[in-house]
């Protein structure tokens, strides 16, 4: 039987590798063990190893929700699906769960191997109730009965009780029990789950070391009290990740049945059908068994947690956030002043946009200039309008402070809010509601479309004529996010700008069809073709021997199309040099195919998050930065839009951003032909190059011509 399954895993191996497309899914999932890397970074303490942990368990918990949810919506549905591996749905999901359970084997070993024996030197500890001393014990039972007991709920299911509503990605006890004097055939399963607002750990001070006491651990001690006069066989500690996938239908009535239907969905998501079950080992066969056959699940999507590890690394938040260790997360360097707007601190915006540009590179540089301009519109007794697409808010806004200030100035506000931003629909609808309320033009999203477009358009009158104001980005108009993630956004009164600005509102809030946009590009109307439009123009610059390249910096490379467009134009004999922080289904260094394309990854303190399509042009350079991806959601199924920037100082400043990230040689993984990473590391003599520290030390007179080709 061992022989049957290697050979069918060889020839699974076999057809994978002969694809010139790699799995989107089987790439994100090399993608996380970049991030699992830097918890093995001698140069990290534990709390941003722990830091690390709690990211990548939060980014596999996603994966099962979107991805492997949206596997089993074609297995479900006896839907033929067929990978960019070649492979069907059915072997492909073999596949995808031995890798996904070799990852998490590999992270739950190192966490208890690695990271926990490292806690007490920090300063804390993880500790069961038995362990502690019997102060401590007594301050946990105190805890549980006055604090958690009245919040938990036993639910039984037996002959007469229904199946219970098990939460996605709570921690859930299933005790089986018996009645005294019963046979094992007239056992009981009873469902505990442990509420999230509940903390994750109760914390215990002993001198100058915290305790972490893991809540399981606080109701495993304590749960008898819930099920009295009876025998308990086994307590099983369990947690289920249900399937978040789903697609929105068209909804011709937007402002109540579109957000009826998210609604609807939002709570689908709380029983959709559950896609993996983690669960400790030492588990009760019985239930088990019923559960595999109440969800349809088998064998491989059961993931099992030793003892002496944890259930949901994502608690670990909780230690990283402790006031006593606030110090231990080294510090976001304060940002600098945009280099194109060295006098951000005295100067006035609207005066200083109508003579230059502002090129914004976050987190080095604040989004305050951002808010600046919004704040200062709200108030002005000159602005006349403000449009806005919104995608992602932070959860206090100062945008929608802003936005509702202006509105109640009596200022035309519309606001195009992205209802549809996966796990963030709640807060957008919230959000909407309250600008609608006070006067402002919400539209929810258009169409079946998503708008992940980042646009603001400010109109001003000015003496005798009317000022555009526009800012155009790749990234969430989020303040929380803006210290974490490197984006680019562009602020400006280019008239060919604005009016592409103002034509690409019109098409979203209203009914209009623009025949021609300069200096913008988008999506779903005309982005990828453009794009390999520039992409062929390079192709045919090579083969008539003038100069080309081709230099991209993306979060994600999907699109087959655009892939075979840059295939065909390595064979031509272009220098392509991509960067792709995730998902990168293309093969690079494969002979007769893409020999010159070479492909590496930053993953370090920040997200990278910024798009910049360089295109050589034979020295008449093209440079777009924007919100799209090379995916084929980007280009089919969202709106989404690239725009030009032709100023020369600004131009070098992106060229300077894609070389710094092709010479760091401390967060940047290198893409083999099959799919794996290797991790870059200086060579002998050469000094460490991490772009998340130069660019905070970056200077306008360090701009100088970037040769990229060179």
């Amino acid at each position: 039987m061992k022989l049957i399954q290697q050979d069918r895993q060889d020839r699974v191996e076999e057809t994978i590798y002969s694809s010139d497309l790699i799995s989107r899914d089987l790439s994100w999932l090399k993608f996380n063990e970049r991030v699992f890397d830097q918890i093995k970074k001698d140069q990290r303490n534990i709390f941003e190893k722990l830091k690390f942990l709690a990211i990548a368990a939060s980014n596999l918990d996603e994966f099962f929700m979107i991805r492997v949810g949206s596997l089993y919506n074609y297995l479900d549905y006896d839907k033929v699906r067929v990978d960019y591996s070649g492979l069907r749905e059915e072997t492909f999901k073999m596949k995808l769960m031995i890798e996904s359970q070799n990852f998490h084997r590999r992270l739950q070993e190192h966490f208890v191997r690695e990271l926990l024996p490292a806690t007490e030197e920090a300063g804390f500890i993880m500790s069961n109730v038995k362990n502690l001393e019997e102060n401590e014990q007594k301050a946990i039972k105190d805890y549980f009965y006055k604090a958690v007991y009245p919040m938990l709920t036993p639910m039984v299911f037996d002959g007469y009780h229904t199946f219970p509503i098990l939460m996605n990605k709570l921690l859930i006890f299933g005790v089986i029990t018996i009645s005294q004097g019963d046979k094992k055939d007239n056992r009981k399963l009873s469902f505990v789950q442990i509420p999230s607002n509940i903390p994750r750990f109760f914390e215990l001070e002993r001198d100058d070391l915290m305790i972490y006491v893991p809540i399981e651990e606080v109701i495993r001690e304590h749960i008898v009290s819930l099920f009295r006069n009876v025998n308990i066989e086994s307590i099983n500690l369990f947690r289920i990740t249900r399937n978040g996938d789903f697609t929105l239908e068209e909804s011709e009535d937007m402002d109540t049945n579109f957000l009826e239907e998210v609604k609807r969905k939002l709570n689908e998501r709380k029983t959709g059908r559950v896609v993996r079950i983690e669960i400790e080992e030492g588990y009760s066969k019985w239930m088990v068994n019923l559960l595999k056959h109440r969800w349809i699940i088998s064998d491989d999507s059961i993931f099992k947690i030793s003892r002496s590890s944890m259930m949901d690394f994502t608690g670990v938040w909780q230690i990283i956030g402790n006031k006593r260790f606030k110090d231990k997360i080294p510090p976001v360097p304060n940002p600098i002043p945009p280099l194109s707007y060295p006098d951000a601190a005295t100067e006035d915006i609207f005066q200083v946009l109508k003579h230059k540009d502002i090129l914004l590179h976050h987190p080095y540089n604040s989004m305050e200039p951002i808010m600046e301009l919004l704040d200062k519109a709200a108030d002005d007794p000159h602005v006349m309008a403000i449009k806005m697409t919104i995608y992602r808010l932070a959860k206090n806004s100062r945008i929608v402070d802003a936005l509702l200030r202006a509105a109640e100035n009596g200022k035309h506000v519309s606001v195009l809010f992205e209802v549809k931003a996966r796990f963030d629909e709640e807060n957008n609808i919230r959000e909407a509601k309250k600008l609608q309320k006070a006067g402002c033009f919400v539209i929810y999203g258009v169409s079946n479309f998503k708008t992940h477009t980042k646009l603001m358009l400010i109109v001003k009158k000015e003496e005798n004529k009317v000022t555009r104001y526009v800012h155009l980005g790749s990234g969430n108009y989020n303040e929380e996010t803006s210290r974490i993630y490197t984006d680019i956004g562009l602020l400006t009164t280019n008239e060919i700008l604005a009016n592409d600005v103002s034509e690409f509102f019109n098409v979203i809030t209203g009914h209009s069809a623009p025949t021609r946009y300069q200096n913008l590009i988008t999506s779903p109307r005309d982005m990828r073709n453009k794009l390999i439009e520039f992409i062929e123009e390079e192709a045919e610059n090579a083969r008539n021997g003038l100069p080309s390249g081709i230099f991209i910096k993306i979060n994600s490379l999907e699109d087959s199309e655009f892939i075979f467009s840059l295939y065909r134009a390595s064979q031509a004999g272009v220098s392509i040099k991509l960067i792709v922080r995730g998902i990168c289904c293309l093969r690079p260094g494969r002979e007769g195919l893409s020999e010159n394309i070479e492909v590496i990854s930053i993953v370090g303190d920040f997200l990278e998050h910024s798009r910049i399509y360089h295109f050589h042009n034979n020295g008449d350079h093209r440079t777009y930065v924007g919100s799209a991806d090379a995916m084929v959601r980007s280009f089919d199924k969202r709106l989404e839009s690239l725009f030009r920037v032709e100023t020369p100082f600004l131009e070098r400043q992106l060229m300077n951003i894609i070389a710094y990230n092709l010479r760091d040689n401390v967060n940047a993984y290198v893409m083999q032909e099959d799919g794996s990473y290797v991790s870059k590391t200086p060579g002998e003599g050469e000094e460490p190059f991490n772009v998340h520290k130069e660019f905070f030390m970056l200077e306008p007179e360090m701009i100088q011509d970037v040769k990229l080709l060179e």
